[in-house]
């Protein structure tokens, strides 16, 4: 049976990195996607200690393990946004807040922008599809949905895209 498949509870430590390996490109890009002002490697080391904290939980009948690590990933990218929204909000005027890393200015803002004005739901439907590359049924794995609802979601999601970006050809 190809490791792909193998259960996770089943791995020690050096089969359970093997299990996830091909998994971590698309982890850390939705790590970046979704937690911009996050260190990606950090979500993504969250995210690995709570998978296998929790890898009696995966059941391969749900999804593939890229799904279920994309699903956790997700969740601690939203821990990550919660948490720095807690510590600045303790932030006064006299408090030196950290550097934040320098934005990548290949990066299309305006779409950027954009895409933070989405619903939850509508930019984590986009950054899956669109940034990480899922497919549909994948994105519905993640998002523990239908696909008849992801393709909802993206639909909803590029008519509000192209709203706000101005765009009033049809």
């Amino acid at each position: 049976m190809p490791i792909e498949t193998d259960p996770p509870r089943e791995l020690d430590p050096a089969g359970f990195a093997a299990w996830v390996g091909p998994s971590l490109t698309a982890m850390t890009r939705l790590a970046r996607r979704l937690a911009p002002h996050a260190d990606p490697e950090d979500v993504v080391q969250d995210a690995l200690a709570r998978a296998w904290a929790k890898r009696s939980q995966f059941d391969p009948d749900r999804g593939t393990p890229t799904t279920w690590l994309l699903a956790i990933v997700a969740d601690q990218a939203r821990a990550s946004r919660r948490s720095r929204l807690r510590r600045l909000r303790v932030v006064d005027d006299h408090t030196e807040l950290p550097d934040e890393p320098a934005p990548d200015v290949s990066v299309d803002i305006d779409l950027e922008r954009a895409i933070l004005q989405l619903a939850d739901r509508q930019q984590l439907a986009v950054h899956l599809h669109y940034f990480v590359g899922l497919t549909v049924d994948e994105t519905a794995a993640v998002m523990s949905c239908s696909a008849g609802t992801v393709k909802s979601t993206l639909f909803d999601a590029r008519g509000r895209l192209r709203a706000l970006l101005g765009d009033t050809d049809d």
